[in-house]
This record gives structure tokens, C-alpha cells and sequence, in this order.
């Protein structure tokens, strides 16, 4: 069973049914995310997207006043970080409770409007 999504199929439904794959599949994604590094520089995962793509452009100007300071805060903590050439200190990170998807439902949200507009452009009108 294979869903396609914006980028094309998808198995995730499919390994979502498995419950004991599906609690291995989440300690492995929490110990990879760990391993990135983006939480110990202050970042959520929303904030490493893409922003030359059009659908996650659009979702970025769909922010609140409030979301888009701290995502300019978080960049400029991160750089900050960066230059410094060591992780923010450990009270400061970014916690897997905190790290919440701030962005996804504005990108999920401009890719069904894409998708409506599709399809309302390409009718053909036609008389009886």
C-alpha cells in the first residue's frame, strides 16, 4: 500500500500499522534527530526546510509576528553558535517535547491550495 504525497509515493502509512516497527522506527528517529546536532544549536526541525522552495516560502510569510521573531532568533542564536564553533549549553537546547512542527501545517496547507488550483485551472468548459 503506497500513498503518494507532494513528493511523490510514500511507505509511512504502511510502517505506521506496525506497532512494534513502529516503536523501534521512533527510538531510531529520536537518536538520529539527537545526532544531527540542530536541537544543541537552539533550531526545530521546521527551521532546517528549505526556504528557496516556493510551497515553504509562501508557509514562511503565513507566520505570526510571534513565530516569525523566534525562527529569526533561533537563526541568529544558531549562527551566533556557529561562529563560536560550540553548542549552546545544555539547558538551552531545544527538548524533542519542544521541537513541534510549527511550520509543516502552513506548507501542507499552500500545497493543497497548489493542488485546488490545478485543478480548477485545467477544467475545460465545454456547451451542451
Amino acid at each position: 500500500m503506497t500513498v503518494f504525497g507532494p513528493l511523490g509515493p510514500s511507505l509511512a502509512p504502511w510502517l505506521r500499522s506496525f506497532k512494534g516497527f513502529r516503536g523501534l522506527l521512533k527510538s531510531h528517529a529520536d537518536w538520529y534527530a539527537n545526532l544531527a546536532g540542530y536541537r544543541q544549536m537552539g533550531l526545530k526541525y521546521d527551521d532546517l526546510l528549505i526556504e528557496e522552495r516556493p510551497d515553504v516560502e509562501r508557509a514562511i510569510n503565513r507566520l505570526t509576528p510571534r513565530e516569525t521573531y523566534d525562527r529569526s532568533y533561533r537563526f541568529k542564536r544558531a549562527s551566533h553558535q556557529s561562529v563560536l564553533h560550540k553548542n549552546l549549553p545544555k539547558d538551552q537546547w531545544i527538548t524533542k517535547e519542544e521541537d513541534i512542527r510549527y511550520l509543516r501545517p502552513h506548507v501542507e496547507e499552500v500545497v493543497k491550495e497548489d493542488n485546488e488550483r490545478k485543478v480548477w485551472e485545467s477544467l475545460a468548459v465545454s456547451r451542451k
